[in-house]
């Protein structure tokens, strides 16, 4: 278990296992089209994120990396094709993260924050890039900065 969990409920600690799931499902699925290469990203980073990551998120990336590949493919089945119900519904699931960051470790959450919006900007650059050609979508661009969670340096 992650140490920082330690004080938390198992239904909290499975959100925040599987937010980066959610976030990259949001981000690549946001134009419509989960596109290959947007998949590739999103599986890319989540296992080079196990040893590539800010050292206090390593094991916290390592845990998710174990079923990170099939909850991505499980939810992208489950979730609704409509884009905006399965927008909704994600964004729904992310914002739990509001009440579940403030009981966590201060410097644990303000990492967390930033290594999703992170994740968001490199699967919404997957399809070419941000520096490349302009290819991230103005649907992609709406939610990349994830301001459904709050930011945790800010309280």
């Amino acid at each position: 278990m992650i140490s920082e969990f330690s004080t938390l409920r198992d239904d909290e600690i499975e959100v925040l296992l599987n937010a980066p799931v959610y976030v990259a499902i949001l981000i690549a699925g946001a134009d419509g089209e989960i596109d290959k290469k947007e998949i590739a990203q999103a599986l890319d980073l989540a296992q080079g994120k196990q040893s590539r990551e800010r050292e206090q998120l390593i094991g916290y990336y390592k845990e998710v990396g174990t079923t990170f590949e099939s909850k991505f493919f499980k939810l992208t089945e489950e979730l609704s094709s409509s884009v905006e119900e399965r927008n909704s519904s994600i964004i729904s699931e992310l914002r739990k993260l509001n009440h579940i960051l403030p009981k966590i470790d201060h410097n644990f959450s303000v990492k967390l924050v930033a290594s999703l919006k992170d994740m968001a900007k490199k699967v919404a650059g997957a399809s070419g890039g941000v520096l490349g050609y302009m290819s991230v979508s103005y649907e992609e661009a709406k939610l990349v900065e994830l301001d459904m969670i709050k930011d945790p340096s800010d309280y």
